[in-house]
């Protein structure tokens, strides 16, 4: 559950950014998200799912100077980022009345989200030692 993941190379990433309600609670969202995160990969996690897996991480206050170029809101929020074999099985999944539910609870503690989808053009990974370099 909380072990590292494996992305294969031409899978579909979807960024989801969920902007939280002042002053909610942060296990309230913790809990909807583990049931709405549960959902998706014990229901879609199989070849005729799509899900491949998922992260989610909570906007820690951290804005880089160094790599942004517009100032950016920091507003509490949270990335759900998660990777599918295609878009057309990550909207089957949305449109299934079990995870509208789940959503549905989670978006009652958002000001908004945003869904984006994205194609893979590269990966890596360092190569050997890179302290010898």
């Amino acid at each position: 559950m909380f072990g590292p993941i494996t992305v294969p190379f031409g899978a579909r990433m979807l960024f989801n950014v969920i902007k939280l309600k002042p002053g909610v609670d942060m296990d309230d969202v913790e809990v909807a998200l583990g049931e709405m995160c549960n959902v998706v990969k014990d229901t879609y996690g199989n070849e005729q799912g799509g899900f491949i897996a998922g992260q989610v991480f909570r906007f820690s206050g951290f804005v880089s100077e160094e790599g942004s170029l517009a100032e950016e809101s920091a507003d509490e929020h949270l990335a759900i980022v998660t990777y599918w074999k295609s878009y057309e099985q990550h909207e089957r999944s949305h449109a299934d009345a079990v995870f509208k539910q789940k959503f549905s609870a989670l978006a009652e503690m958002c000001t908004s989200t945003s869904e984006l989808g994205y194609e893979m053009l590269w990966q890596g990974e360092p190569e050997g030692d890179s302290a010898s370099r």
